[in-house]
């Protein structure tokens, strides 16, 4: 008997599921890149003539792109279903590399390039905006793929990968940014470099994740349950085979197509509850405040008196690459819900020790950088990969489309929400701000030991059981 036969190729489903966390990669690279650009994009747009560059413009130059992945994760859910799952990802890639590409250089076609106007900041804003929509469809539809591609004993493994890939992401461009800095460290008009040509260069780096991304996605294969549902069940069958081999295949199958009738259920089908779990599982996520960390690392480091910002920038990205992988190699054996509710716990002491270290005269800056640490890290191994896991997971197949989509777009929203409000809380108060952050961590931890569900082993085709059983 044969390795396909017995139990699948190992080497086909790690290709498979390397090329749809590349996704995430970008989805990481292209939320973490502002963190270092920021600062030379805001030097250049002050320098324009036509208008004034407010920090309220700025705040929105900051965080545009989440306009666009509010977008991109509305419209997910549709282009998954009519377009397949792995279209939607080429499309996204094309969105990435388009992005990338007119973010390094705004003025294409249209504009004085080094020259400042507030029509190349709409134009600058825009290109954002499809990064964002790119990253949106990726933030929803690649946890989608790996876990209609992956067997059900490996599915939370393998849609952790994304999340490590997300922060893998993050960290690389934070390197890249603080190589692109360094680079010109000793050129006397370094500040002028910066504030005309580094932040560039920056945005301009994605080109490279972004263009193989887009190649190599044309080389994977459609899941298994759209080609079913597409009326394709002979490719299903043949990828399934490859995956799980030939003995479990034709069992997958059967189970799929049981449940996929995608097209003739309603949102509510299996009521309201499995939407309501979903939705404030993405509201939670955001909620607990990491993306404003991670957005805004250098200032916060810097306001914190302890360095070079951006070289602890740097020291958290490591970190939080290396408590993502406690989640990875511990999801399938503590299961999900422990894991959220740990991290939440560990959240709340990291932001309550943030908050008294601001409150308490006299406190030294390390304390505060530790519990700075100590928060990220109780995300990465929780709420970072876990709440993906779920999303792709709680789900039936016949609403997983739509459902996920909403799922997703409220993340966004909420990210804007965090994202856009916390530097303005932050400057008047950061003792308050964490202690928000902090209060968001305990209620995140008793809604999941209240509401949702453990699903550690569960196939997916389980889940249409469990809903309805819960209606």
């Amino acid at each position: 008997m044969t390795a396909t036969q017995q139990g699948g190729s190992r080497g086909y489903l790690f290709f498979i599921t390397i090329v749809a966390v590349l996704g995430g990669l970008l989805f990481g690279y292209d939320t973490a890149v502002i963190s270092g650009a920021e600062r030379g994009l805001q030097a250049f747009f002050e320098g324009a003539k036509d208008f004034d560059y407010t920090d309220l413009m700025h705040g929105f130059t900051s965080s545009s792109a989440l306009i666009g992945c509010i977008i991109g994760s509305a419209i997910s859910g549709l282009m998954a279903g009519r377009l397949g799952r792995k279209k939607s990802l080429f499309i996204a890639g094309i969105c990435f590399f388009l992005s990338a590409a007119g973010s390094y250089y705004p003025e294409f076609l249209f504009f004085e390039k080094g020259v400042a106007c507030k029509s190349l900041w709409v134009a600058f804003n825009l290109y954002r905006v499809l990064g964002g929509i790119g990253v949106g469809m990726a933030s929803a539809i690649c946890p989608m793929y790996i876990a209609e591609v992956a067997p059900a004993n490996k599915r939370g493994k393998l849609v952790s990968w994304n999340q490590f890939a997300i922060i893998f992401g993050q960290l690389v461009v934070y390197f890249v940014n603080f190589l692109i800095i360094q680079s010109h460290k000793n050129d006397p008009a370094v500040v002028e470099w910066t504030n005309q040509v580094g932040w560039r260069l920056m945005f301009g780096s994605e080109c490279v994740p972004a263009g193989l991304f887009t190649l190599l996605i044309l080389l994977v294969p459609e899941t298994p349950r759209y080609l079913v549902m597409s009326g394709q069940e002979n490719k299903a069958l043949d990828v399934l085979t490859k995956i799980n081999g030939s003995s479990l295949a034709s069992q997958v199958l059967s189970e799929i197509k049981a449940t996929v009738v995608e097209k003739k259920e309603k949102l509510f089908a299996y009521g309201i509850l499995v939407i309501f779990i979903g939705c404030m599982l993405s509201v939670f996520q955001q909620f607990v405040g990491i993306n404003a960390v991670l957005y805004f690392a250098p200032r916060i480091f810097e306001s914190m008196g302890m360095g070079d910002p951006m070289t602890q920038t740097v020291m958290m990205g490591i970190v939080n690459i290396s408590f993502t992988l406690v989640a990875i190699f511990t999801v399938e054996k503590l299961g999900r819900k422990p894991l959220l509710i740990t991290g939440s716990l560990g959240m709340a002491l990291g932001a309550i020790g943030v908050a008294l270290a601001d409150a308490l005269p006299g406190v030294p800056g390390i304390v505060g950088v530790l519990s700075i640490m100590i928060y990220s890290a109780s995300f990465m191994f929780s709420w970072g990969p876990i709440c993906w896991v779920l999303i792709s997971e709680i789900f039936p197949n016949t609403i997983r489309g739509a459902a996920v989509a909403i799922a997703v777009a409220f993340q966004w929203i909420s990210n804007f929400i965090v994202s856009s409000t916390f530097v303005s809380l932050y400057t008047w108060s950061p003792a308050f701000t964490y202690g928000m952050y902090a209060a968001f961590c305990i209620i995140a931890a008793i809604f999941v030991w209240r509401l949702v569900p453990e699903t550690k082993g569960k196939t997916l085709e389980d889940m249409s059981n469990l809903w309805r059983s819960r209606k």
